[in-house]
């Protein structure tokens, strides 16, 4: 898709504390190193709203969307436990399906549908959250290494996710472009 500044792209995603990021990030970057595999260029994050496009003109109308959304929300426990893949082409950390996190995706994705008409062509499928640590440059080969490896690895996190983050492409990678709290 080529980069149009008026339009950009925007995804809306729940970003884990500093220390599950650089976990994350560690993996990501081991993963490339022994692999060539990549991700998004992006903080590591779980996907809520996957990317759509905005024009820029009216960017205060989809922040003002996004505050008035969080401002409604509650806090929601997050639980990180192992590895999973969506076979073959994405290796990522598992985020555990509660309750809490599909009522907030679902709530979100008609939330700015109805107030901004923005709607996932793929809103069909079952939200699965994860946070990708593999997404590019995956042969079927690599794609089989990586996935052995990571299988009989351990992880686990838990954290508070306490906000929405807005994310804009700037055509070289996604930057942070607004933070939006949930009621405490």
């Amino acid at each position: 898709m080529k980069f149009d500044a008026s339009y950009p792209r925007f995804f809306v995603a729940l970003l884990p504390p500093l220390e599950v990021q650089e976990y994350a990030s560690q993996v990501i970057q081991e993963l490339g190193d022994r692999y060539q595999t990549r991700t998004s260029k992006s903080p590591p994050h779980v996907t809520l709203q996957p990317p759509f496009q905005w024009q820029l003109q009216h960017i205060a109308r989809l922040e003002q969307a996004l505050s008035e959304f969080a401002n409604q929300q509650s806090q929601v426990p997050v639980a990180l436990s192992g590895f999973g893949a969506f076979a073959p082409r994405v290796l990522y950390i598992n985020v555990l399906k509660t309750v809490e996190l599909l009522a907030l995706q679902t709530a979100l994705a008609t939330h700015l549908e109805e107030t901004l008409e923005i709607v996932d062509p793929k809103s069909k499928r079952a939200f699965s959250p994860h946070l990708t640590v593999a997404s590019r440059n995956l042969t079927r080969q690599t794609f089989k290494q990586a996935w052995t490896e990571l299988q009989m690895r351990q992880v686990k996190f838990e954290f508070v996710g306490d906000r929405l983050t807005l994310l804009i492409h700037d055509g070289q990678r996604w930057q942070i472009r607004s933070e939006f709290s949930f009621r405490p």
